[in-house]
């Protein structure tokens, strides 16, 4: 006997644990990106429309979700199940676009409600109204009927457009509902990604397929992992001809035996005149022993425990699997984001160095500003000096930021994860901001220069304009600049210009550094906006292991 623990504290760790996989990204392009992400969305819609509501709501109606391959005659099958067309059918493919929930009229509350599917918008007409479907779900979308909460899954399909249709019927017993899936195969991306939704979300999975395509690929993957997480499986190999009929059914028991699915339980449905088109009904014989062993699943205590149950623990066992390789998934991401994040630091600290290297050196007085500094005082003011002097400054710095993003590129070509961060390109507005921030700088010690000269008691007093541009001078001059030095302590005292000179030197310093800084940080900004953080995988193990003890 399998049975269901439902105790509060199960049902709270593993909505805790859904909340973790919900706030899971995984934005970086790396080879296992697609993978990872489709485990999040098959995690989400597992849990989202099946394990919680299923366990918090263990005595709702078993739900058998019939899907399969285009042209596999499923609406037929649901159609003729119930006893009459709820799902439409026909020789069009895809028919199943809006998937059709059938249900007896007194479980109809179970589903009216977002309990499951909760992003499927709820479209319910009385029977012989079901051409009034399209103008009754305008008409409920413009009352602003949402489609319940969000689920975070990221699926990219419009709510507004995504809605089952609730059918009920007296001919079903109580306890069982029956939905008609889209195509697992459908040319239309949004019909398969439904298609996988809904069956995520059943009880029992009723797989159907044909005498002509039950070798396929699709059906096949989705038998073994219906099998690798022990959902309750049932097959309908349906619209086999009389002639052909034992040997098919003969070859296709050998297959599924050899992939492990021999003991399932399996149906045969002849073609018959009713299947061409798909526009009638197939005889009750036809469908009474599938009919039969849904009906006992869902009305006998023992049976509807057993199917019910092995679908959701083999879910809540298939966590333990699954949920690793997610957290493995988020720490390639998180490494990811640590080399690119890496490679730009290290561009940055060593141009860093090699500015300071070249300060060292005397290469901001060079060209032009050494010039100005030969002809200083005769032939240069202050001013002019200053300002070459800050303008050797900037054009040393916005190298600097060039050959770290030339760096940067070069390490970022060579990383896969680089292709959702733009790459560094020249950037126009760099050298305006450096000699902006260069600017300041210089109105900084201009400012200091005038402070000192302030509390000299020198006569006449220094020219705060000369001390200032002496002082830039001996501070990024280096050896060249010697004089510079000199000629500071001379017009305000040894103690002065040693005390301006450390004091501008500190600043030069932070300078430099908030400069490559808040470049460094401008390249960074993009990867930090997709907030690739360890902090998930730790979340997730945690979460996981929380619900492997309440288990």
């Amino acid at each position: 006997m399998v049975t269901l623990d439902v105790r509060p504290q199960l049902l709270d760790a593993l909505s805790a644990l859904r909340d973790r996989v919900a706030s899971v990204r995984l934005p970086l392009p790396l080879p296992g990106a697609p993978r990872a992400r489709q485990t999040r969305a098959e995690l989400l819609a597992q849990l989202d429309d099946y394990l919680v509501p299923r366990l918090k709501a263990p005595e709702a109606p078993m739900l058998a979700v019939v899907g399969g391959s285009t042209g596999a005659g499923k609406s037929t099958l649901v159609n003729s199940l119930v006893g009459r067309q709820v799902s439409e059918a026909g020789v069009l493919r895809p028919t199943t676009r809006t998937p059709v929930l059938v249900c007896h009229p007194d479980d109809h509350h179970w589903f009216a409600g977002m309990r499951v599917l909760p992003d499927l918008m709820r479209v319910w007409v009385p029977h012989g109204e079901e051409e009034a479907v399209s103008e009754a779900a305008s008409r409920f979308r413009e009352r602003g009927h949402g489609a319940g909460r969000g689920t975070g899954r990221g699926s990219g399909l419009s709510h507004a457009t995504r809605e089952m249709r609730i059918e009920t019927v007296s001919t079903l017993p109580r306890g069982l509902a029956i939905l008609d899936a889209p195509d697992i195969d459908s040319l239309v991306v949004e019909n398969r990604t439904l298609a996988a939704q809904l069956i995520c979300a059943a009880d029992v999975w009723v797989m159907v397929t044909t005498a002509s395509r039950y070798a396929d690929a699709v059906p096949w993957h989705l038998l073994r992992t219906a099998n690798q997480y022990k959902a309750t499986l049932v097959i309908v190999l349906d619209r086999v001809p009389h002639q052909v009929l034992a040997e098919v059914s003969r070859q296709y028991g050998a297959l599924l035996t050899r992939a492990g699915l021999g003991d399932v339980p399996r149906f045969t449905v002849p073609e018959l005149p009713e299947s061409a088109g798909g526009g009638g009904l197939l005889p009750a014989s036809a469908v009474a022993p599938l009919f039969a062993w849904l009906a006992h699943h869902a009305q006998d205590p023992a049976a509807r425990q057993y199917a019910v149950g092995r679908t959701a623990l083999g879910a809540l066992d298939s966590l333990s699997r699954r949920m690793p390789e997610l957290a493995s998934a988020v720490a390639a991401q998180h490494a990811a984001a640590v080399r690119l994040t890496a490679a730009v630091e290290d561009a940055y600290k060593r141009e860093g160095r090699r500015v300071r290297n070249r300060l060292d050196q005397g290469a901001v007085l060079a060209g032009d500003a050494l010039t100005r500094w030969r002809g200083y005082p005769l032939d240069t003011s202050a001013d002019e000096l200053l300002d070459s002097l800050a303008e050797s400054l900037a054009a040393l710095l916005q190298c600097a930021v060039a050959a770290a993003d030339e760096r940067i590129a070069e390490s970022w070509r060579r990383e896969p994860a680089a292709a959702a961060v733009p790459l560094p390109a020249p950037d126009r507005e760099a050298g305006e901001r450096i000699g902006m921030a260069v600017r300041r700088w210089r109105r900084v010690l201009e400012e200091l220069a005038e402070e000192e000269v302030a509390r000299s008691d020198r006569q006449p007093a220094p020219d705060p304009d000369g001390i200032a541009a002496l002082l830039v001078a001996a501070l990024l001059g280096g050896k060249r600049a010697r004089p510079a030095g000199e000629k500071l302590a001379e017009r305000i005292g040894a103690q002065a210009a040693l005390r301006l000179r450390d004091r501008g030197g500190e600043l030069v310093g932070e300078h430099l550094d908030e400069v490559l800084r808040a470049e460094r940080d401008r390249r960074l900004a993009p990867l930090e906006a997709l907030e690739v953080t360890p902090e998930p995988q730790a979340e997730l193990i945690a979460a996981l292991s929380v619900l492997q003890k309440e288990r």
